[in-house]
């Protein structure tokens, strides 16, 4: 046998090799700290998403920030320097979402982030044209919300929310709209994601007497303020934002977030969506593999936003693929181009349609109102 007979088989083999390299992924979830309520099911999801796209084996890099910005800043740079990821999914706070956007930008990495406020891809420019987002926007949330009101007769409300981006955003998202549609502000407290008490805040919203309270805040801390109006006898109605469209919500809350209203994702009331929806059958399947992985009655919202990401990234790696190989940036910005033209992609939480100026691409499928009854969320007709 000649040399090159022999080599021959070597070089094949690193052809083969370098032709199906490794996607790598990376993930950065708060499965710990104050936020891990909606971390967990993040990071369990990436469990369920595919090993191989597009003839391609998937690795998927997932580090916990313990719900702190700073440390989401540290994974995000380790992620890219290190790791050399094709792409990013996460975080799973607004903070985070916001320290690490610089840090996405000057690597070119496409984001696909799954946190609730659109400050991350609003307004558009250089940096968040690298992000995209499967959560709906606050307004298209906001407006469902808003039109109950009107619809029920609510004329005055008062606000409550985290005391960082989440609850700001919300509040200049909220407060004009409300405005416009004829329901006044009377009261607007703000809180921290790890306070024991509201009693303080509490206390003027309801001096305010508002025919409703809007809460503006995520998971488990979501249900202090809510606990509190409860505790202190305040019988008007109550308001969340999608950021507790979630079991653990219930769970924790008990009889205090009984009539909770909400304008959520689809997934949480999947089983109530008409047969004709095309979001029934992604979102049931979603629910069916987490559970018989986690356990019944275990599936959230917020893992369904991780599920999302991974459909659109999906549907954009081939695309990709065809344009450049992985571990290259030029793949990584023929993954950006990818998803920036993503159309009718359905996922557990709305379908998506992407475009130059519109990074989250939901629109009125994406949200239910909805409320708790007898502990579990029902769909409002």
């Amino acid at each position: 046998m000649t040399r090159l007979a022999r080599l021959l088989p070597i070089a094949l083999l690193f052809v083969v090799a370098s032709v199906h390299a490794d996607i790598r992924i990376g993930v950065i979830a708060s499965s710990t700290g104050p936020t891990a309520v909606v971390g967990i099911p993040q990071k369990n999801t990436v469990a369920l998403l595919p090993g191989e796209i597009g003839g391609h084996k998937v690795e998927y890099i997932v580090l916990d920030d313990a719900s702190d910005p700073t440390a989401a800043v540290t994974g995000v740079k380790k992620l890219l320097t290190e790791h050399k990821v094709d792409a990013l999914v996460g975080p799973t706070t607004t903070p985070a979402a916001l320290a690490i956007l610089d840090f996405v930008a000057e690597a070119k990495t496409p984001l696909v982030t799954t946190v609730g406020s659109s400050a991350v891809i609003l307004p558009m420019d250089e940096r968040k044209r690298w992000v995209f987002k499967t959560t709906q926007n606050d307004d298209l949330i906001a407006g469902a919300v808003i039109a109950h009101m009107a619809a029920s007769g609510v004329k005055t409300f008062g606000f409550v929310g985290f005391a960082d981006p989440y609850g700001e955003n919300w509040y200049k998202v909220f407060a004009p709209m409300a405005e416009k549609a004829g329901i006044r502000i009377l009261a607007s407290e703000r809180f921290n994601r790890t306070d024991q008490s509201v009693t303080g805040q509490v206390l003027k919203l309801i001096a305010a007497k508002p025919d409703a309270v809007f809460i503006a805040a995520t998971g488990g801390p979501a249900v202090l303020p809510q606990a509190g109006l409860q505790e202190k006898g305040y019988k008007g109605r109550i308001y969340q934002t999608h950021g507790v469209a979630t079991n653990d919500f219930i769970r924790l809350g008990g009889k205090a977030v009984e009539g909770t209203l909400m304008a959520g994702g689809p997934m949480l009331v999947a089983d109530f969506l008409p047969a004709a929806n095309p979001i029934k059958a992604v979102a049931q399947g979603y629910v069916r593999a987490y559970e018989a992985r986690y356990g019944a009655g275990t599936m959230s919202t917020f893992g369904a936003n991780t599920w999302d990401a991974g459909l659109l990234l999906g549907s954009a790696i081939p695309v990709a693929l065809k344009k450049a190989k992985p571990g290259t940036p030029d793949f990584r910005a023929a993954l950006r181009d990818a998803l920036e033209q993503a159309k009718e992609v359905v996922g557990a939480q709305g379908v998506f349609n992407m475009s130059v100026r519109d990074h989250n691409g939901m629109d009125e499928r994406a949200r239910v109102m909805m409320t708790v009854r007898d502990g579990r969320w029902v769909p409002l007709p």
